[in-house]
C-alpha cells in the first residue's frame, strides 16, 4: 500500500535556521506509464471518424481531488460525445455501444483505481470540455464544476460518494461554449467565487473555409464574454459579469488561471485566448477589474502579435518571492518574468525554452519541482491543431535563474510516445513525495504518468484547510525558506489547460535535512508561521480561528 501521510500542524511560531541549502540534483528525471496497471481506462471521445470542427479539435481535461476525504486525489476525467448527424461532416458510422461520458475514478491508495463515474452520479451527458472542484458551501466536501458546449453542471458533493446537479438551484446558468474556468475568492468574504470562460459563438452548420484548413477555425466565429458568478455564502450565486467590468470584454478564451499577481493580498484572472489579445482582470479590491495586460506586457506574443495561447500557469520560477507567467501556445511557449510594478518581460528565449517549443503545439502543462532538487521544472504535452498530427512530450529541468535546460528525451519512453493531447492535471496520486501527471489525448486512451525520479532529495506536501478563509485555502501562499532561499507557492483552483491540479502545495527541498520556517498568508489577512515540519511527508496546515 502506498502511505496515506497526513500531519495536523496547528502552530504560530518563531522557526530556527536549519542547514543544507536545496542543491540541484545530478539525478535523472523518470516517468512511466502506469496507465494499464493503474486501471483508468478511459477514451476521450469527439464524437465523429475524424476531426470536422473547432469543437471537435478543442479536446477535454481531468482535474484531481480529494472527493472523500481519504487523503488521496481522485481523477476526474472530461469527454465529448456524438452530437448527431447535421452537426459536423464526420459522424460516426456506428455508434458505440456505450455512449462516451466523463469519468470519475477513485484513488484505491495502491496505484491503482476504481470507476465510481455510475455511483457517484457524474458521468454528465454532455460534450465535455473541462473541470474544476472546490468547497463552494464549505461544508468539508469538495465539489464539481465541468464545462461543456451548450451548458455548465455544477455538482455538489453530498458527502457520501454521490454527487448532486445544483446548477439550476445555484444559480449557475451558463450558455454557449464554456471551457477553461477557475474558483477565486475575489472580494475576500470567505466564500469562493466562479470565472467562468467561454471560448467562441461556435455554429456547427457554419461551413465556409478553405479546403487546407480542413474546417473553420477561431476568427471564423465572433467572440465572447466570460462570466462571472460571486458566492452569496448560501449555496448560491449572483452574476456578476457586468459589474464586475468583466463582461466589457470579449474574447476567445482556452485558458483561465488567478492568482495574486502583484502580491497585494487580492486575487487577479489572466485569460488565455485564441487569436485574440490575452486579458489580464486587476482585482480593484472593492468587486471590479481592470483589464491591464497591455499595459503590463502580457496581452501579446514577442513581436506584438495575436497569438494561440492555450492554458497559463502562475509560478516562481526565479524564488523571488513573485509569480511569473507561463503560457503555452500552437507556436512558441512564453515564460514571462514578473518585474513588479514594471509589468512582465518575456524570457522565453533566454530561458532555454524557446528553440524547442516552435515545433510543436503546446496544450496541458505543469509546473513542478518533478526532481524535487529545489527548482521547478516544466512539463508540457503536445499535440496537432487543426489536423490530428501526434507529437512527443517535452520536459524542461530548472536550473534556476529563470534557466532551464530541455531534457526530454532522457525521461522515460513515455515522454517519446507521440499523442495528440490536450488537457493536462497533477498530482502526487500515491502520496511518495514526487508530483505526477495524468493527460488527456484527444479521441484516444488519456495517459498516467507516474513519477519514478530516483533521488535522494527532500521534500513536503502542505494541504491548506481555512477557517476564516475559505475552507480550501484558495488564493492561500505559503512561503518555505531552507537556509535563506525562498519558495513560495500561492492556493489555485484552476489553471493550464482545461483542468486543474492537486490544490496541495508541494515543494522540493534537495539535500537540506530541515526547513527554516513555513509562512502560510491567509485570504482573511492572517498569516501563519509553521515552526519546524516534518519532511518527506504531507502536511495539514489548518488556520488559526
Amino acid at each position: 500500500m502506498f502511505p496515506r501521510l497526513a500531519l495536523p500542524i496547528l502552530l504560530i511560531s518563531v522557526a530556527i535556521a536549519q542547514n543544507a541549502t536545496p542543491a540541484k540534483s545530478n539525478e535523472s528525471f523518470r516517468f512511466e506509464d502506469a496507465t494499464a496497471r493503474s486501471g483508468t481506462d478511459f477514451i476521450h471521445s469527439f464524437g465523429a471518424e475524424k476531426l470536422g470542427s473547432l469543437l471537435e479539435s478543442t479536446g477535454g481535461g481531468c482535474v484531481w481531488f480529494d472527493y472523500n476525504n481519504d487523503g488521496l486525489p481522485d481523477l476526474y476525467v472530461v469527454s465529448g460525445k456524438s452530437l448527431g448527424e447535421g452537426i459536423h461532416p464526420y459522424p460516426l458510422k456506428k455508434q458505440p455501444d456505450i455512449a462516451p461520458h466523463n469519468h470519475l475514478y477513485k484513488n484505491n491508495g495502491d496505484g491503482t483505481f476504481t470507476d465510481v463515474t455510475e455511483r457517484a452520479g457524474v458521468a454528465a451527458n454532455i460534450f465535455g470540455m473541462a473541470a474544476i472542484a472546490a468547497d463552494y458551501d464549505n461544508d468539508g466536501f469538495v465539489d464539481l464544476f465541468v464545462t461543456s458546449y451548450g451548458q455548465a453542471i455544477l455538482y455538489h458533493n453530498n458527502g457520501n460518494g454521490t454527487f448532486t446537479d445544483v446548477s439550476k438551484k445555484a444559480a449557475i446558468n451558463v450558455d454557449g461554449w464554456s471551457i477553461s474556468s477557475t474558483w477565486l475568492d475575489f472580494d475576500k468574504d470567505g466564500c469562493v467565487d466562479l470565472f467562468v470562460g467561454r471560448y467562441v459563438k461556435f455554429d456547427p452548420k457554419y461551413r465556409a473555409y478553405y479546403p487546407a484548413d480542413n474546417y473553420p477555425g477561431p476568427l471564423d466565429y465572433a467572440p465572447t464574454t466570460n462570466r462571472l458568478y460571486h458566492n452569496n455564502c448560501n449555496g448560491t450565486f449572483t452574476d456578476v459579469t457586468d459589474a464586475s467590468g468583466i463582461g466589457a470584454y470579449k474574447g476567445r478564451t482556452m485558458g483561465v488561471s488567478a492568482a495574486d499577481f502583484d502580491n497585494d493580498g487580492w486575487p487577479d484572472i489572466y485569460v488565455s485566448n485564441d487569436k485574440t489579445e490575452n486579458f489580464l482582470f486587476h482585482n480593484k479590491h472593492d468587486g471590479t477589474f481592470e483589464e491591464i495586460a497591455g499595459d503590463l506586457g502580457v496581452a501579446y506574443g514577442q513581436n506584438g502579435e495575436m497569438t494561440s495561447s492555450m492554458g497559463p500557469t502562475f509560478a516562481d520560477v526565479e524564488g523571488d518571492g513573485l509569480l511569473d507567467l507561463w503560457v503555452t501556445d500552437s507556436k512558441y511557449d512564453r515564460l514571462m518574468r514578473n518585474r513588479g510594478k514594471q509589468g512582465f518581460e518575456d524570457i522565453s528565449a533566454s530561458s532555454g525554452i524557446s528553440a524547442t517549443t516552435g515545433q510543436y503545439v503546446s496544450w496541458g502543462s505543469g509546473i513542478y519541482d518533478f526532481d524535487n532538487d529545489g527548482w521547478l521544472d516544466i512539463l508540457v504535452f503536445h499535440g496537432g491543431l487543426v489536423h490530428m498530427v501526434p507529437q512527443e512530450q517535452s520536459l524542461y529541468r530548472g536550473l534556476g535563474d529563470g534557466k532551464f535546460d530541455d531534457v526530454s528525451r532522457e525521461a522515460g519512453p513515455v515522454l517519446d510516445v507521440k499523442t495528440v493531447s490536450r488537457g493536462a492535471c497533477f498530482a502526487d496520486y500515491d502520496n511518495d513525495g514526487k508530483v505526477d501527471a495524468y493527460v488527456v489525448n484527444l479521441g484516444a486512451r488519456g495517459t498516467l504518468l507516474h513519477n519514478v525520479s530516483e533521488n535522494k532529495n527532500h521534500w513536503i506536501t502542505i494541504a491548506l484547510r481555512g477557517t476564516k478563509s475559505n475552507r480550501d485555502g484558495i488564493g492561500a501562499r505559503a512561503e518555505l525558506t531552507v537556509n535563506g532561499k525562498k519558495q513560495i507557492a500561492e492556493r489555485v483552483a484552476g489553471s493550464g489547460y482545461l483542468s486543474q491540479d492537486d490544490g496541495r502545495l508541494h515543494f522540493g527541498l534537495g539535500t537540506a535535512t530541515s526547513i527554516d520556517k513555513i509562512t502560510i498568508r491567509w485570504p482573511s489577512g492572517r498569516e501563519q508561521v509553521v515552526d519546524n515540519p516534518a519532511l518527506d511527508r504531507v502536511i495539514t496546515v489548518e488556520e488559526p480561528k
